[in-house]
């Protein structure tokens, strides 16, 4: 197995790493929570382990040939994410995912610390998997600081994570081509991040869903399906925000919706009245938000009262989709109904993942495995995650190797096997190595009694209205800039 320390002599030699400290800090944009990053990971709007067929005997898909020959070795995997501040929850539910896409595949229990520090899953039938686990404080220099750390001293194998969309570019530009190592990013929404030649990389893998599948699920449904004529959207400043303006300017603009000039707010922004009435003045009959829940309980009640207008967008995770069910509660009354939702102009809403909206055994089995292991459904983040440890299972299984060059071979145009949207769902485009799957699009309903233990927010996506393929919600490759091919 190549190893990292010729890794780690190479760039102390050169200097590479010693001098990113300082590089690409200009033009920092401060995010949702204040740190000098670029909000991502929330959405606007709304918003165990059994065995797959149910025997106790496990789904038997990561026991090949290729994990056996390596289960006397070890694979250090670098974790960066937000786990503690504001918003640790985005980093443990990634984790939750990640964790649950390599236990699913090996049958074994997950990781249930959501801490720093060095946690292992050692399957008899596998390598040892070891996770060495940093908080990036969602902070785009802590998290590139952690990233150079990872590869020059822990001398990892692979890094995973960034919920901040600005660190996982942050990672990809300054630290990737130095490393030599394979990057499963996510769940960084910024779909530039595979899009754009100034971001994208051949190490850079990412199974987690974009603001760009965002919109062209939920924009071209509303669009086609409802009334809107034109649309304002109000958005955090940095790379999220941006990505959800962008994209969801391009796709309503193709479907003939007038588009107003985006406003772009500073974390905790309070003054939407004033934005609301101004996107009124100039005809507009819907808004997309684009925010995490810094901002999200001051943008969803004025968005409530102002019911001449559609609000549309994601479905977000749960914390900042409790802030939408007191939303819901303090304007329609706690016996509000799914009726009452859809008067209010709330919604619909296109969901990445909610474990609701797909039915099939690999869902079912993650679904029990997650609630069992750490007493939440699994959430918006969660199958991206998941798909990303699976796939490193399976190149693992594929190769035989744990090898950083033999993964990355391996994942390259990879159709992964075991994924929450069913088998086969998520493939690795060749040009981008940005993972395609379908989308789903559901209006906020109230949360149902057989899910509230493990879903405490009072609204949850309802029934998908519609599922769409992944080939219509993946920027087409002649639109992107980036071609790895």
């Amino acid at each position: 197995m190549a190893q990292g320390t010729n890794r780690r002599d190479v760039l102390r030699r050169t200097g590479a790493l010693a001098a990113l400290g300082s590089a690409g800090l200009a033009g920092c944009i401060a995010d949702e929570n204040g740190n000098g990053n670029g909000g991502n990971g929330g959405n606007g709007g709304n918003g165990g382990n059994g065995d797959s067929d149910g025997d106790g005997n496990g789904n038997g898909n990561g026991d090949g040939n290729g994990s056996q020959q390596v289960s006397d070795e070890t694979i250090r995997i670098g974790a960066l994410q937000p786990v503690s501040g504001d918003l640790e929850y985005y980093g443990q539910i990634s984790l939750m995912g990640f964790y649950s896409g390599i236990a699913y595949k090996y049958d074994v229990d997950p990781v249930t610390e959501m801490t720093t520090g060095t946690h292992t899953i050692d399957p008899d039938n596998g390598p040892t998997f070891e996770f060495i686990v940093e908080d990036t404080e969602f902070t785009p220099d802590i998290a590139q600081s952690v990233a150079e750390s990872l590869v020059l001293d822990e001398e990892v194998d692979l890094l995973f994570g960034a919920s901040s969309s600005d660190s996982a570019r942050r990672i990809s530009t300054n630290i990737l081509d130095e490393a030599g190592v394979p990057y499963i990013a996510g769940p960084s929404a910024d779909a530039d991040i595979t899009a754009s030649s100034e971001y994208c990389h051949d190490l850079l893998f990412r199974a987690s869903e974009h603001t760009g599948m965002d919109a062209r699920a939920g924009g071209r449904y509303v669009a086609q399906q409802g009334d809107v004529s034109t649309v304002a959207i109000f958005a955090a400043e940095g790379a999220f925000g941006e990505g959800v303006a962008n994209n969801y300017t391009e796709v309503l603009e193709n479907e003939g919706v007038e588009v107003l000039e985006p406003r772009f707010v500073e974390p905790g922004y309070s003054e939407f009245e004033g934005l609301f009435d101004e996107a009124l003045d100039q005809g507009a009959d819907g808004v997309v938000g684009g925010f995490t829940f810094i901002t999200l309980p001051e943008f969803l009640p004025t968005a409530m009262a102002y019911d001449e207008i559609q609000a549309f967008g994601g479905f977000a995770e749960l914390v900042t989709t409790q802030i939408t069910g007191q939303a819901v509660e303090a304007t329609l009354g706690e016996d509000f109904t799914a009726e009452d939702i859809q008067e209010s102009g709330l919604g619909p809403f296109t969901t990445r993942y909610h474990w609701n909206q797909y039915d099939n055994e690999i869902n079912d089995a993650f679904i029990e495995l997650h609630t069992e292991a750490y007493g939440l459904m699994p959430d918006l983040f969660s199958a991206g995650t998941f798909v990303g440890g699976s796939a490193l299972v399976q190149a693992i299984d594929e190769t035989g190797s744990v090898d950083s060059g033999d993964i990355a071979d391996a994942m390259r145009g990879m159709t992964v096997t075991d994924t929450p949207k069913g088998e086969g769902a998520y493939t690795f485009q060749e040009h981008n190595n940005q993972a395609a799957s379908a989308m789903t699009v559901a209006w906020p309903v109230p949360t149902s009694d057989d899910v509230s233990e493990y879903w405490d927010a009072a609204v949850m996506p309802g029934e998908p209205v519609e599922t769409i393929p992944a080939e219509e919600v993946m920027i087409p490759a002649e639109d992107a800039s980036c071609s790895l091919n």
